[in-house]
């Protein structure tokens, strides 16, 4: 519009007698504008290109899978850890292909999680036995605690470990997490990444479209609750899953993935469905030998052990030897007697009496065996953690457990995620102490007000309230100045938007002096309420732009900025009375493009580099959401409290301020602040704190950006005892 203008002001002047060096000089300014605003575009576009290239750059997008490869290995590495109890010894699984009627997909008869020939012909390795598979389909299952998700972490590090630049990348998630009715497996994989690896959802549509994403599925047995005593029973929203793995090609071939059920799940599945064109594997109970090696290798006392393996190797099929034969009884029967005699295990009668008695013990065992700089109690630990299974149990008030849209029983939830626990304290006095803090943090300004302001202050405490009742998801402020790329892309942005604002002006001052010049009359309000309006309309053009780019990115925060410099502009004529309509276009455009330009440079300030977030797990989170609702608070305070007088903008910003950063930005981080308000006596302030050091000792592990129970049999056990057991 500018260039135009300037360009039919030149052709005029030349014909009625050239450019005087006023005109030229403007022109001159006119044309760096104009320059700086294409160099401006040009890098939006670049990055826009780059963005969009997701469904066209294959080669960009295997540099994106490279990343991705980094942060999961990362990741799970620190799980397995967790699982493995910062041990380096591991258990060399067995496993059998199971023969199926169905159409099965090619692989060797048997393997180990290690290639190993002690007892017989070389059976390859986890890695190897799933790249001879074919097609690349592999249903992993095992009775409880035989180690399928320990044996699916190994395969997931192991093809990450030896990755080729093409391969895809293995990524874990948890079954419980898909809303089958809702979404489809392209869709949860994608958003996979967004939550638990923060990537920008458009670059992990990406990955998913080029088929960059192996999904490694971990827990078909937990879509549906079990029957009776844990019993496996028709599985409708099971059965729903397979059904979809099923449908699920890359190109024309079926597409890869890996799958872990419990045995007894997976056969109540048989006669409806079964996952077709894959190897189905069945995991083996840990032979005695291996078991004996395993226990002796992490006593700290072998001596006192020597009896209890004694009793083992005379006893390979009895009970205590059946019920050691898993990875996570092992696991646990190393960690409680540590340091003691597993001799008492001898005089217990039943399966279920071991097991009893090895959780009972475990989290004392775990507190003795782990640095506690909080000190905290077996005591407290274990009534913490029974109170956060509430939240994870069907009949509790997990936000993600509702009834499914088909009216099927939900199952039982594995992830802890910190922005959806505040259910647990109450949802209706939740909500209402939250509404109650955020409108009470925005009247807190009245003392400092006038009357004449007090009735603003108030309508924004309203608003700030009405915000507060919704829960919001955690975002992420994108650090712009991390990477030399990134601050050039900021630097290049704002000198084109400071082009485009100095193009404005000038563009509208040729205008009007060809219109004063063709005798038009002009009321003298008009070029001083627009100059006002272009003013105003840049400033909150500006402030939109960063509050909607701080939010929602480049198309909202464009479009918020955009609108609000057309309101600005509409303002300002209204409130000058301009007789002509001619001056309502004047002003709408100038509003239009200080909105717009706004907008534009803020979106490269605010988001145009985004990539892939490294601070993903449990408490990082909701520090990042508290930073971002920081910065949205001080650019809305700052910038209307600045159109004040002195005397009334520091109230004015205050409350603008504490409304845009509570209501608008840190809405996760400030629900879960109230959260552990209202659950103070149930559950520590510090919850972030506590359960990093409950991943840090065993009891938990990561899932993404949240927390699960070391094994469902610890969360079990912890939701039927509110209160720790008596132990001799």
């Amino acid at each position: 519009m500018a260039t135009v203008a300037s360009g039919g002001y030149v052709v005029r002047q030349l014909s009625h007698g050239g450019l005087k060096a006023s005109d030229t000089a403007g022109l001159l300014a006119v044309a760096v504008a104009v320059a700086a605003g294409i160099v401006a575009v040009m890098a939006l576009r670049k990055q826009s290109q780059a963005n969009t290239a997701a469904f066209a750059d294959a080669g960009l997008v295997r540099g994106w899978a490279a990343t991705l490869a980094r942060q999961v290995e990362a990741g799970e590495g620190a799980v397995r850890r967790q699982l493995l109890g910062d041990d380096t010894r591991r258990i060399n699984l067995s496993y059998r292909l199971h023969s199926s009627g169905a159409r099965t997909a090619r692989a060797p008869g048997a393997g180990r999680l290690s290639a190993d020939g002690s007892h017989g012909p070389m059976l390859p390795d986890i890695a190897a036995y799933y790249r001879q598979t074919r097609p690349e389909r592999l249903v992993i299952t095992g009775a409880a605690g035989a180690g399928k998700t320990v044996l699916a972490l190994e395969l997931l590090l192991a093809l990450i470990e030896d990755r080729a630049e093409q391969d895809p990348v293995p990524v874990r998630i948890p079954l419980s997490r898909w809303d089958i009715e809702r979404q489809t497996l392209p869709e949860l994989l994608k958003g996979r990444l967004v939550e638990a690896y923060d990537w920008p959802p458009m670059m992990a549509a990406g990955l998913v479209h080029h088929g960059m994403v192996l999904p490694v599925l971990d827990g078909l047995d937990e879509m549906d609750p079990s029957g009776p005593g844990g019993a496996p029973r028709p599985t409708p929203r099971a059965t729903a899953v397979v059904e979809a793995l099923n449908t699920y090609q890359r190109g024309r071939e079926a597409g890869p993935l890996i799958l872990t059920c419990r045995t007894g799940h997976y056969d109540a599945l048989t006669p409806r469905t079964t996952v077709v064109d894959a190897a189905r594997i069945a995991i083996e109970p840990v032979h005695t030998t291996d078991a004996r090696e395993y226990l002796a290798g992490r006593a700290l006392d072998g001596a006192q052990w020597q009896s209890f393996l004694y009793h083992l190797a005379a006893e390979p099929a009895g009970m205590l030897a059946t019920v050691l034969s898993t990875p996570w009884r092992l696991g646990l029967t190393a960690t409680v007697y540590h340091r003691d005699d597993p001799a008492e295990l001898l005089a217990l009668p039943s399966a279920n009496a071991v097991d009893a008695h090895l959780l009972a013990r475990y989290i004392p065992a775990v507190i003795r065996s782990t640095p506690n700089p909080d000190r905290y109690t077996a005591d407290e630990v274990h009534r913490w953690l029974h109170h956060l299974t509430t939240h994870l149990d069907p009949t509790g008030t997990a936000g993600g457990n509702r009834t499914p849209a088909g009216g099927n029983s939900p199952a039982e939830a594995t992830d802890l995620l910190l922005h959806e626990l505040w259910p647990l304290a109450g949802r209706r006095r939740v909500i209402t102490t939250d509404v109650l803090l955020t409108t009470l943090a925005v009247l807190a300004v009245l003392p400092l007000t006038g009357k004449s302001g007090q009735t603003v202050v108030a309508v924004l405490a309203a608003v700030a309230g009405a915000f507060a009742i919704p829960a919001g998801q955690p975002k992420r402020w994108d650090n712009q100045f991390w990477t030399p790329r990134k601050r050039r892309a900021v630097a290049v942005g704002f000198a084109g938007a400071i082009g485009l604002y100095a193009l404005t002006p000038f563009a509208f001052l040729l205008v009007l002096k060809s219109v004063l010049s063709a005798g038009v009359t002009v009321d003298v309000r008009v070029p001083a309420a627009i100059t006002v309006g272009q003013l105003f309309g840049t400033w909150i053009g500006l402030t939109a732009g960063i509050i909607g780019g701080l939010e929602f990115r480049i198309r909202r925060g464009l479009a918020f900025g955009s609108l609000t410099g057309i309101m600005t502009g509409l303002t300002f004529w209204t409130l000058a009375s301009f007789p002509s309509g001619a001056a309502a276009v004047f002003a709408i455009t100038v509003g239009l493009v200080a909105g717009f330009t706004s907008g534009f440079a803020i979106w490269i300030a605010a988001g145009i580099s985004r990539g892939p977030g490294t601070g993903t797990v449990g408490r990082a989170v909701m520090e990042s959401d508290a930073r971002l609702g920081l910065a949205v608070g001080v650019t809305a305070g700052f910038a209307l409290g600045a159109w004040f007088v002195p005397s009334t903008a520091l109230p004015f910003g205050l409350a603008a301020g504490i409304t845009a950063g509570l209501a608008f930005g840190a809405r996760a981080s400030r629900r879960y602040l109230v959260f552990l308000m209202c659950a103070r006596r149930r559950l520590p302030f510090r919850l972030g704190r506590f359960l990093d050091w409950a991943a840090r000792a065993g009891l938990l592990r990561y899932s993404g950006a949240g927390y699960q129970y070391r094994h469902r049999e610890l969360q079990h056990w912890l939701r039927r005892n509110p209160h720790p057991l008596p132990t001799p």
